[in-house]
């Protein structure tokens, strides 16, 4: 027979716990002032940049309209308009590896001008184009940058030093320090209008005195405005609650209501917990972070139903044995499950944490993280307030059900 373990034993010091984790969590939101909000849920701009140093510099005086697109196997410059004919030159990396080459190349294209501003020996792989810059040729040169593997690092405290004259800017890194990617957050406080445009030009303005207009590369650049991120937020707060309600009801109809408040409190210690974590640890609080916490409370209320399932189903089995014993051999019986249902899973999830970045790797932390505390919670809330409702039921002198009124007869 398979050992039973006493886990009601443990039922109140987990409680204990809980509650000092969840007030810890709380004070450390009061004194942090909240979330650490995204530009999702805040007002405001996020930009984000790359330091990287000129390649060449690309002129057009011709006719028409030309413009250019990079990507990471090619350089394609497109001639267009009702005075030429449509015409795209192409100049693949695997035909012009270096930047000596594709300069050679480019020049060749009618009525355009190419500039060298760095060694001609650079791999054209490593070319980048900024994203915000209008790709469109003129009489005013277009630059294209190049970051080479193994760059050296740009301090993270110095892009935040070039941006401090900007109240409220937040910096970090995107990728790799390598890389040399920031993204940079600045809130917007309904006091500026215009603030949209006059604050990236100021982060522009910042970067391009601290590191050389010639360096920076603009990769993307997003506006929030207040309406639209308290109308995310309310959507938000719906969406949780609206999530917690239809769990009520399935637990109600399923099981019993001991057993439907037992699922609703577990999952709202996960959501605390969850809270408590990224009140402290500052992660970012945006739409990943609503995607992650709804991925942990569908996984934390599955692995409660199981449980309660076999609970269930133990009862009847077991008519004579009280609620104690069948609940500490249900959570017995289902622990094998439980651990390596929680073991694969953490391994997919581990994978995104090591090898992914930015918003991702924070998404499988908090996966980590709640997958952790959605085990314990239906072992050590859920179950632990089912037995509680049993015993205060039996104190009250409320009649007991079937399997208890039977034990109680064998006593006498």
């Amino acid at each position: 027979m398979k050992r039973t373990i006493q886990f009601n034993k443990t039922f109140l010091p987990a409680v204990i716990v809980s509650v000092v984790l969840i007030v810890l969590g709380m004070i450390g939101y009061v004194t942090k002032g909240g979330f650490n909000l995204g530009v999702d849920f805040q007002a405001g701009l996020i930009q984000e940049v790359q330091i990287a140093p000129t390649a060449l510099e690309i002129v057009y005086t011709g006719k028409g309209v030309a413009a250019v697109a990079a990507d990471s196997s090619k350089i394609a410059i497109v001639v267009s308009g009702a005075e030429v004919e449509n015409t795209t030159y192409s100049f693949p990396f695997a035909s012009y590896a270096t930047l000596g080459a594709l300069v050679e190349g480019l020049s060749k294209v009618p009525s355009l001008a190419v500039k060298t501003a760095s060694d001609a020996s650079i791999p054209a792989t490593a070319l980048l184009q900024s994203a915000q810059e209008n790709p469109r040729l003129s009489a005013d040169p277009y630059a294209l940058h190049y970051l080479l593997p193994g760059a050296v690092p740009v301090p993270l405290e110095k892009v935040r030093a070039a941006v401090a004259s900007i109240g409220g800017a937040s910096v970090q890194f995107l990728g790799t320090a390598a890389d040399r990617k920031f993204m940079i957050r600045i809130e917007d406080q309904g006091k500026e209008s215009g603030f949209a445009k006059t604050t990236t030009e100021k982060i522009d303005s910042s970067l391009a005195k601290a590191f050389g207009a010639e360096n920076l590369v603009i990769n993307r650049t997003d506006y929030v405005g207040s309406r639209f991120s308290k109308n995310l937020t309310d959507q938000a707060a719906l969406l949780l609650f609206l999530t917690l309600f239809v769990i009520l009801v399935y637990c109600t109809i399923r099981f019993k209501t001991q057993f439907a408040i037992g699922a609703v409190l577990a999952i709202l210690h996960d959501a605390l917990i969850m809270v408590s974590f990224m009140a402290w640890s500052r992660m970012e609080f945006n739409t990943i972070s609503i995607a992650a916490i709804l991925t942990i409370l569908g996984y934390s209320i599955n692995d409660t139903i199981v449980i309660f399932d076999r609970i269930r189903e133990d009862t009847r089995l077991y008519p004579d044995q009280t609620l104690t014993v069948v609940i500490n051999r249900a959570i017995s019986e289902t622990l094998g499950r439980t651990i390596i249902t929680t073991v694969t899973t953490l391994l997919a999830v581990f994978a995104l944490f090591f090898f992914t970045t930015g918003s991702m790797k924070d998404f499988a932390l908090a996966l980590i993280v709640g997958m952790t505390s959605g085990i314990y919670s239906t072992i050590f809330i859920a179950s632990a307030f089912v037995l509680f409702w049993d015993i205060q039921t039996k104190k009250r002198g409320v009649k007991l059900p079937k399997h208890a009124e039977v034990v109680e007869a064998k006593k006498a």
